[in-house]
């Protein structure tokens, strides 16, 4: 029976300007329209104040390097700049120590474990930054609840001095990027078929050579997404490194931030804002490089 002339074919190409040519396909001014609103708030919220914010680095009014020059001469903000890298580095690494095994167990576990696990993730999530952060310093202060539970168990004759050091930020700023690297790679892990271990494991090979040949390989891309995003967030963090660092753990983020709030050197900050961002776009290139040259990650090919 022919279908009647008004209803297009269901295997056939539809005509019109905005219907689709298949269920997977959209026209490319549909396509637009349904990205206009990001990328308008893309914009307006991020590019336009950011371009702002760089140009008034080079021209104030006329155009000049003096701002750069001023960064170059200054040791303090270079230093500032490698502290920030090196804390960035350090709490990417400690995410993956400590995340890859929760998330192989968020992979294997199942039924109840498997939920309490992934709640345990996700529920810092739910929790401001801002409160996690005021948590730490509770935790760490002079009278915080560590000190007082070593001077009580007689282990230490006065409180340590354990807030505002490095060691604080980097401990506090894992603690709150570290589900940044667990969901990806979990997300890794899940992607694995359960038929490449147990066909290793037919072959000969024991559990420690099946996640070392099998396991790790394969879930790569997960680690690359989930180091990437914790390094990044970890160079631009703010709210921790500033509550639990203080003046003396001064990072990129509390710098920049100091010049416009407190100091008002919008151009100096600006070109902060720059090299930071230079900074970011650079390492990430060396990631992904390093993370491609491993036959386990796909994103490189």
């Amino acid at each position: 029976m022919a279908l009647p002339a008004t209803i297009p074919s269901i295997t056939g190409r539809t005509k019109g300007f905005f219907v689709p040519a298949s269920a997977r396909q959209y026209s490319t001014l549909l396509s637009l329209l349904l990205i206009a609103p990001l990328l308008a708030l893309l914009a307006f919220g991020f590019l336009y104040p950011v371009g702002r914010l760089i140009a008034g680095s080079f021209f104030n009014p006329h155009f000049t390097l003096a701002q750069y020059g001023r960064l170059m001469d200054e040791p303090l903000y270079l230093h500032v700049l490698w502290r920030t890298i090196e804390v960035a580095f350090v709490v990417a690494l400690l995410a993956f120590l400590l995340g890859y095994p929760v998330a192989y167990a968020m992979a294997k576990l199942k039924g109840r474990w498997a939920a309490i696990v992934a709640a345990c993730v996700l529920i810092p999530l739910w929790t401001s930054v801002l409160v996690r952060s005021y948590a730490w310093i509770v935790l760490l202060q002079r009278n915080g609840i560590i000190n007082n539970a070593l001077t009580d168990a007689g282990l230490i004759s006065e409180p340590l001095r354990l807030l505002y050091t490095p060691g604080a930020v980097t401990l506090a700023m894992t603690h709150v990027l570290l589900p940044f690297m667990i969901l990806p790679i979990y997300g890794a892990l899940r992607s694995i078929p359960d038929e490449l271990p147990k066909a290793a494991r037919n072959l000969g090979a024991d559990s420690a050579r099946v996640f070392l040949n099998v396991v790790l390989p394969l879930s790569l891309p997960g680690v690359f997404a989930g180091a990437l995003m914790t390094f990044i967030l970890a160079l631009g963090f703010y709210v921790t490194p500033a509550l639990v660092g203080g003046a003396r753990t001064l990072m990129m983020a509390t710098l920049i931030g100091q010049q416009t709030t407190e100091l008002l050197d919008w151009p100096f900050a600006g070109a902060l804002s720059l090299v930071l961002l230079g900074a970011t776009i650079l390492l990430v290139v060396v990631f992904r490089k390093a993370f491609s040259l491993n036959r386990g990650f796909e994103g490189g090919n």
